[in-house]
């Protein structure tokens, strides 16, 4: 409350006690508990703000969905909630749903927590969302247990995370027919804090991101990553040995057999919210971020209403006389059709070239 930092409080306390070893818990625990008690210390009328927006939600639209998680003091804990307009988006977009925790929105440190997936035009569509208490299982099985009370007992066919534990031990109890793969932009940004104290780490680096990316069969994955590991002595790099035991989670060449529609990793999350960032910040109330969330949410369907109102008046002309070609222009949107070229324009490149 003072704002003192947690590691000078901390000090303080061994300090006073005479030495860690007359302490019966560790700094870490007390950075847990004020956690926990931060993020259930709520202003006052909050709760109450939050249950009085689900209720005009509800009012305007029956199909809207939303629930309130308690603790043993009636304080308000957990929070999920869809409108209707994203339950029915995901009856076509459930394919791939990528979530992710790590952005903060308000000053109680309750991290916000939207389920998002992809829309016809590759652009990220928010399906569901939740303020979290904390970052358990028994959190994130609450969390999925309610996704699929509100959406009919449908889990999603494969979704996209960090590599939380907690979050991956929930997924397996409660979506256990989902596929899994964890965001690998997330794994690869780590790699300078985890390998830079070796002295070969440009070389590990390039070989590392070579053999994650440029592998095409297992074997080739097999074959290079045994090579960077006794090449460089990493066989006791316990972050090594991690990724490696559970490579079918995030190796490009281990996931390919599942539908991602074209992602690899949480950017479309990440997308939403850097588009919340112009509405909410850390000192948001939760009273404002309920406002501050549906003008959010309505630019956001403008938007979408506008590429889609562009790519049914607009054409994109054709670059080759291959009737397949013509087919996709009629079936795809604009943004999904330029793709395609990119990919067709290759393949006469490939064939002029031969």
């Amino acid at each position: 409350m003072a704002g003192i930092r947690v590691n000078k409080n901390f000090n303080s306390l061994v300090v006073q006690a005479g030495g860690y070893e007359n302490l019966q818990f560790g700094e870490k625990e007390c950075r847990n508990y004020l956690q926990e008690e931060r993020r259930l210390r709520l202003g006052a009328g909050d709760a109450d703000v939050i249950y009085q927006y689900f209720i005009r939600m509800q009012s305007k639209n029956s199909n809207c969905f939303h629930v309130m998680d308690l603790d043993e003091e009636s304080r308000l804990r957990n929070v999920f909630w869809a409108n209707a307009r994203s339950r029915a988006a995901y009856e076509s977009f459930s394919d791939v749903v990528t979530f992710d925790t790590t952005y903060l929105t308000n000053k109680y440190d309750m991290p916000f927590a939207p389920f998002v997936g992809v829309n016809y035009h590759g652009e990220s569509i928010l399906l569901e969302c939740a303020l979290l208490s904390n970052e358990e299982t028994k959190t994130f099985e609450w969390l999925f247990e309610s996704w699929l009370a509100c959406m009919s007992n449908k889990p999603p066919r494969a979704i996209i995370t960090d590599q939380c534990r907690a979050m991956q031990n929930a997924i397996e109890k409660i979506f256990p027919n989902t596929q899994h793969r964890w965001c690998l932009w997330h794994i690869m940004e780590k790699i300078p804090k985890k390998l830079s104290g070796y002295s070969d780490y440009e070389n590990i680096k390039s070989t590392l991101s070579n053999t994650v990316y440029d592998s095409l069969t297992k074997s080739d994955f097999e074959r290079d990553w045994t090579a960077m590991i006794n090449t460089y002595g990493l066989l006791e790099n316990e972050w090594l040995n991690g990724l490696y035991i559970n490579r079918y989670k995030w190796v490009p060449v281990f996931v390919k057999d599942t539908f991602w529609a074209g992602m690899s990793t949480t950017q479309s999350s990440e997308s939403v919210n850097a588009f919340f960032d112009g509405y909410v910040n850390s000192k948001t109330t939760l009273m404002l971020f309920t406002e501050q969330y549906d003008n959010a949410l309505r630019d956001k369907v403008e938007k979408e209403n506008k590429a889609n109102a562009k790519s049914f008046h607009e054409t994109i002309a054709c670059i080759s006389y291959y009737e397949i070609e013509k087919q996709f222009q009629l079936a795809y949107t604009n943004a999904k059709f330029k793709e395609f070229q990119v990919q067709l324009r290759g393949k006469l490149y490939c064939s002029n070239s031969s």
